[in-house]
């Protein structure tokens, strides 16, 4: 198994440079499952992040693409439970970020999580600090 980084995994999805694409598709080409490209709950958010931030592409597109990675047999992800809870919140509209750290929260045993962001107060309930 190999770590993958988000620049790599970027070149390879969105192929704006003509020599780290080329590399970074075959470095994709040469994985299989018996030695997969692995994926830190990290390495996907700042993807999310990158995608939607820096190339304007919608939050439903990129879950697509995260979840097209998260089911290729040739990629290991990291937590994957919580990252795909994550996914389907970020289909409903909350914060991908946000989603992973509430479930890893969770599935931690933590009995809250404490946030002054009102729109996953709403949608994840977290709570709001005063409410401690």
């Amino acid at each position: 198994m190999i770590g993958l980084d988000t620049n790599v995994v970027v070149r390879h999805l969105v192929q704006d440079d003509p020599i780290q694409s080329k590399v970074a598709t075959g470095l994709f080409e040469s994985l299989t499952p018996s030695e997969p490209g692995f994926l830190t709950t990290v390495v996907l958010v700042e993807i999310y992040w990158v995608l939607t931030r820096g190339y304007g592409i919608s939050s439903d597109d990129v879950a697509a693409v995260l979840e097209g990675l998260a089911d290729s047999g040739d990629i290991v992800v990291q937590d994957q439970s919580n990252a795909r809870a994550a996914l389907r919140d970020l289909r409903k509209g909350a914060d991908f970020a946000d989603a992973l750290i509430s479930h890893t929260c969770r599935a931690s045993g933590c009995s809250a999580v404490f946030s002054f962001d009102r729109k996953s107060q709403r949608l994840l309930r977290f709570q709001a600090p005063d409410e401690a």
